[in-house]
């Protein structure tokens, strides 16, 4: 692989399932490209809901770019799938043009300024899960308002006020409860309904959810779609509503923290430099630190090209032990290594030099596991961290757009857990992303890099990837939502196509092997699970098969230069759709 120049506890939404564990300046295109093919048409979109997809399209037929169908299609599922995303959390942006200049956003929520790295302990004592959340303590400043007005600068096509209109009818004249949302309200029931505003909309006097098919009208998060479509970004992050935000997390009533106005104020979304390699072919680009995202896929990647995947095929037990034994092996660089790049030199260029994972992956059998997995010491690895313990995530959406010009948006956005921190503001729920730290601040004496303070972004799982082929044109754009199963998912999607010649769809409804602190996990119900004697035969001790939920959006061309089209892929386990103008 050649790389640019530059949680877990991840329980994909199973309960009990504890799951183990640089960035390059913009470069030029591997190739340059023509025009994308006459037959494109208008473009496409893919997400996590139909109606936000909807949304995107309805962008794209008036003229919007991939950027602005993204960004109206984030808004969208703010309204119909409140418990993954929306204006109250933040996200990753990534960009490429029909040339394969390729541009990444950072959204990343950050920590108060008062933060400290015992944020989450009560003098000595570190406090638990359920002890911050819900509450205001985990709660970061919110970044996709204006990540998606500095990406809408310089890709937009449409008038800014355009973009918010769709969400603006979906709220006030409003929505059907989808199964998946009456679900969601149940399993994370404390936390949804802990607000009033959140409890009066989506519960009734009895307490229990809305049922499947019931309509919900949001004006409060109509109004405040209006007011940032009128007014602008600032809108959100000065006066009023940035005042709200601020009580809602210093008033609490569980876990209250210091929050101010100036916090919000000060917030600025950022461009980052893309993270870029090359897997056999094709080029893949993704979002750098403070994502361990696309990192965690070029590491394994890399690790894994000296082996003949393709011969193997997606039904090779061997093929399944391989990937999560190189998955294994970026998991523990990520837990040691990736960080904010503000507040530490995170080395990407080592993690994903050739060299390295030529020697990474030297250390993979197809015959037997790797005793212990630990950090390796990349070039460029700073020596004051201490590898973390991993940690929890799991409440986020993806979505992906391209457009008539044959440009590409490859959007992950997130609010962390289901609901968030439960708080409501304005009829959007606050994240609670401030749990991507590492709660336990050291170890063995030493400082992780993925420690909270003050300013800081916490580092994430999430993957946003576009893929060139090696014409230079764009093949996939993709992502997912789940925490660490995220960049897991990619790495399934990206190898189903690539080396297995699959769909986007058939590679995305595949079964999903996972690594575990003391074995794997295999996806309950899927041929994989039928591999359980032959991964334990292989030294994986403990191979269990349990349900996920997961959810991952894809976008691919299918065809040749001369003739194809786009195809939209989502996750038969979630209620995804793609939708075209």
């Amino acid at each position: 692989m050649k790389p640019c120049s530059f949680r877990i506890f991840a329980k994909a939404f199973v309960p009990a399932l504890a799951l183990m564990l640089g960035a390059c300046a913009a470069q030029p295109p591997m190739a340059r490209t023509a025009p994308p093919p006459a037959d494109a048409g208008l473009g496409l979109v893919s997400a996590a809901d139909g109606r936000a997809a909807d949304a995107g399209a309805q962008i794209l037929k008036a003229g919007g770019s991939a950027t602005d169908a993204a960004i109206a299609t984030m808004l969208a599922l703010n309204v119909v799938e409140p418990q993954s995303s929306g204006i109250g959390g933040g996200g990753f942006l990534v960009t490429g043009d029909a040339a394969g200049r390729i541009e990444t956003y950072d959204g990343r929520e950050t920590a108060p300024a008062a933060a400290r790295p015992r944020w989450f302990y009560n003098g000595e004592t570190r406090m638990g899960y359920r002890d911050i959340i819900p509450g205001g303590r985990p709660v970061g400043v919110p970044g996709n308002v204006r990540l998606a007005a500095m990406a809408h600068a310089r890709h937009g096509k449409l008038a800014w006020k355009a973009l918010f209109q769709p969400a603006i009818r979906l709220a006030r004249e409003g929505f059907v409860v989808s199964p998946r949302l009456n679900a969601s309200l149940a399993l994370f029931k404390d936390t949804a309904g802990f607000d009033p505003e959140g409890r009066a909309l989506f519960f009734g006097a009895d307490g229990a959810p809305v049922p499947a098919g019931t309509t919900v009208r949001n004006p409060a998060l109509a109004d405040i779609l209006g007011r940032i479509a009128d007014k602008g970004a600032d809108s959100f992050y000065i006066g009023e509503n940035a005042a709200t935000i601020a009580a809602k997390v210093s008033a609490s009533p569980g876990a209250p923290a210091s929050m101010t106005t100036a916090d919000i104020a000060g917030y600025q979304a950022k461009m980052r430099p893309p993270t870029c390699g090359k897997y056999r072919v094709w080029r893949i680009c993704g979002m750098g630190p403070p994502s361990s995202g696309v990192v965690i896929v070029l590491q394994a990647l890399g690790a894994l090209e000296r082996f003949d995947l393709k011969a193997m095929g997606p039904t090779s037990p061997t093929a399944w032990h391989l990937i999560a034994e190189a998955e294994r092996l970026a998991f523990a660089d990520r837990d040691k290594y990736l960080g904010d790049p503000d507040f530490v030199a995170v080395p990407v260029a080592g993690l994903t030099d050739p060299a390295y994972l030529s020697g990474r992956s030297a250390l993979i059998s197809e015959n037997a596991t790797i005793a212990a997995v630990s950090a390796g010491s990349p070039a460029g690895a700073p020596t004051t961290f201490a590898s973390a313990a991993p940690i929890e995530e799991h409440g986020t959406s993806h979505f992906a757009a391209v457009d008539r010009w044959g440009h590409a948006a490859s959007y992950t956005s997130t609010i962390e857990s289901g609901f968030g921190s439960g708080l409501m503001a304005h009829g959007y729920y606050l994240n609670n992303e401030l749990t991507d730290f590492n709660l336990v601040p050291e170890r063995g004496g030493k400082p992780t890099a993925n420690q909270v303070e003050g300013g800081k972004r916490p580092r994430s799982s999430m993957s946003p990837v576009l893929v060139y082929g090696p014409d230079g044109r764009l093949r996939i754009a993709t992502g997912a939502a789940g925490g660490l199963t995220i960049p897991v998912q990619v790495i399934r999607i990206l190898i189903g196509t690539l080396d297995w010649g699959m769909t986007a769809r058939d590679a995305i409804a595949q079964g999903a092997v996972m690594p575990a602190p003391d074995g794997l996990v295999v996806e309950a119900g899927t041929p994989l699970e039928a591999m359980v004697p032959a991964l334990i035969a292989l030294g994986h001790g403990n191979v269990r098969a349990v349900p996920m939920r997961l959810k991952a959006n894809a976008i691919e061309w299918t065809g040749t230069a001369e003739g194809g089209h786009w195809t939209g892929a989502a996750d038969p386990r979630s209620e995804g759709a793609s939708a075209t103008p």
